[in-house]
């Protein structure tokens, strides 16, 4: 299986509120690395990776003391306010660096550790010819309800039309420029990569993945990946 060549970028600048801790949940260490380390050895494994680039924050303490900060095909830019802006300055950073607007650009979220490969192979596979691009994502299992403003059940939304997006998220790098700089100068509220391709027209492909490539959000979420890598978590 002939896979395409592939930059990544990995918005890093988020301080990750939720988590209550001491510094950004990407930067909380599991064992001997941090998560946002953990998550950037699923990428620079792979042999097809041209180039990463992370973007973090404007007075982030913690990057630079990473061992993963300088490795060869690595570099940082400085994020934005939102992801949006982040995502939109780490591509510009790219084409500095020589990439076109054809090339292939993954987005991944630095506190999302738990990608296996097979996915990351699968998405890479699925999307090698297509004229747009996608995304990871699992369809929904639960029953999902509307509510109104009083916390009342609407409806009941049928679930096999519903997917849950994950990151990796696949695009060429001219049409995600394009979409990011248009959405943010209308003032559109962008989620994810694809929210912004939805919005400049294009239909992005679902491509399934593994429910298990959760993103650290939540304190108990650090139990799961303890489980999940089998060694013990330890705050710094």
């Amino acid at each position: 299986m002939i896979l395409p060549t592939f930059w990544l970028v990995v918005p890093a600048a988020g301080i990750g509120s939720r988590m209550q801790a001491h510094c950004p949940k990407q930067y909380l260490q599991v064992g001997r690395k941090t998560i946002l380390e953990l998550t950037l050895e699923r990428f620079l494994t792979h042999p097809n990776v041209k180039g990463v680039m992370v973007a973090v924050a404007e007075h982030d303490q913690w990057w630079s003391h990473l061992s993963v900060a300088q490795h060869p095909l690595v570099q940082a830019v400085q994020g934005g306010a939102e992801r949006a802006d982040s995502v939109l300055n780490a591509l510009l950073a790219l084409q500095q660096k020589g990439a076109q607007p054809e090339d292939w650009v993954l987005v991944h979220d630095a506190a999302r550790p738990l990608l296996e490969r097979d996915d990351l192979d699968c998405l890479l596979h699925t999307l090698a010819t297509d004229p747009v691009g996608g995304l990871l994502a699992v369809p929904a299992r639960d029953t999902l309800k509307q509510m109104d403003a009083n916390g009342r059940v609407v409806q009941t939304i049928d679930r096999s039309v519903i997917w849950h997006a994950l990151t990796p998220q696949m695009f060429h790098l001219g049409q995600l420029q394009q979409a990011l700089a248009d959405a943010l100068i209308a003032g559109v509220a962008i989620t994810d990569e694809s929210s912004a391709m939805e919005w400049a027209g294009y239909a992005p492909q679902l491509v399934e993945g593994r429910a298990t490539n959760i993103k650290i959000t939540r304190p108990e979420d650090l139990q799961t990946l303890q489980s999940a890598l089998n060694i013990p978590y330890v705050t710094t």
